[in-house]
């Protein structure tokens, strides 16, 4: 049996692949740096015997090659939005700390490792985070030449933080900002699709070194707060928004412990968050995302209607 270790299983993106592993008799064990607040997340996902949890710091490098000790495959899903204080830059978790994970793959020999990126950051050149995770691409594969690079789309689900924080919003904003007119595209793939692909990966032992990872329809920006308002029956105006006033709000917003839109997010905004054309994708490698965007947030958004659980709309949808 498949021994796979796991770093950021606590995430949306962690726990929905947890579940998928354990259903299918693979024991993981999942590295969390606090372990009294996270294990019990964990510990719902999966049978009891499947997991394993363990408390560790990305930055103590001796506790880290412990668990690769027993490694069979490494996943690691680990990634920020916007930086913190504490060690937690963009380098430091996107550059710095996939490399050592690819080092110790090489040392250990471990038979798998998947490393979950993002879509589009070739272009992004005036974004860090961006370039962080372009720059932890390059090392992973100059020290583990057999990684596989997952480069997925806006990832959504009940618990994402783009679906839900932006219904948030909307339900409480008159007015809400269109940022480069609302032109910006994504391919949206739903939290499901993207863990059978990593899953796929696995038991069928597929290895390609990027793969990008999109959902099957291509939105604007735009069209998404469309769709969001259309579920959540709201109606807001949406406002272009000159760049020079958004810059100077996202300064502001950026002092925030949790900012709504930071610098690097705006300056990521420019660019379309689809297919390159210079790597394959799910669909090229037979692994097609299946869920529609406007389908699946409508089984969750009802929490943002009037009446929230109790509201007409899930009553009817049951």
């Amino acid at each position: 049996m498949k021994k796979i270790l796991i770093w950021g299983g606590t995430g949306q993106i962690g726990t929905h692949l947890i579940r998928k592993l354990t259903q299918n008799n693979y024991t993981v064990t999942v590295v969390t740096r606090n372990i009294h607040q996270k294990g019990h997340i964990i510990k719902t996902q999966g049978n009891a015997g499947y997991i394993d949890i363990k408390e560790c710091s990305i930055f103590d490098e001796y506790k880290i090659r412990k668990l690769f000790e027993t490694a069979d495959i490494c996943i690691n899903l680990i990634g920020i939005l916007f930086e913190k204080k504490k060690g937690n830059t963009f380098k430091n978790i996107h550059t710095i700390f996939p490399s050592l994970l690819a080092k110790l793959c090489k040392e250990y020999r471990i038979k798998q490792f998947i490393h979950i990126s993002a879509l589009g950051i070739n272009e992004a050149l005036d974004s860090k985070y961006a370039q962080s995770k372009l720059n932890g691409e390059q090392n992973i594969l100059k020290i583990f030449p057999n990684t596989t690079i997952l480069r997925p789309s806006i990832v959504f689900s009940s618990s994402d933080n783009f679906s839900c924080n932006l219904m948030t919003l909307l339900s409480r904003l008159p007015i809400f900002p269109l940022y480069y007119n609302g032109k910006t595209k994504f391919t949206p793939i739903h939290c499901s699709d993207l863990t059978d692909v990593i899953y796929s990966l696995i038991s069928k032992k597929i290895n390609s070194n990027i793969i990008e990872c999109i959902g099957p329809e291509v939105l604007s920006f735009k069209e998404i707060l469309i769709i969001l308002l259309n579920l959540i029956d709201k109606k807001r105006l949406l406002l272009p928004f000159p760049l020079t006033l958004a810059m100077m709000t996202a300064r502001i917003f950026q002092l925030l412990p949790k900012p709504l839109l930071t610098v690097d997010q705006l300056n990521l905004l420019k660019y379309d968050n689809v297919v390159s054309g210079k790597y394959k994708t799910n669909f090229d490698i037979g692994l097609p995302a299946k869920k529609i965007f406007r389908e699946e947030v409508k089984k969750y958004s009802y929490m943002w209607t009037e009446g929230g659980e109790y509201s007409i709309k899930k009553n009817l949808s049951n």
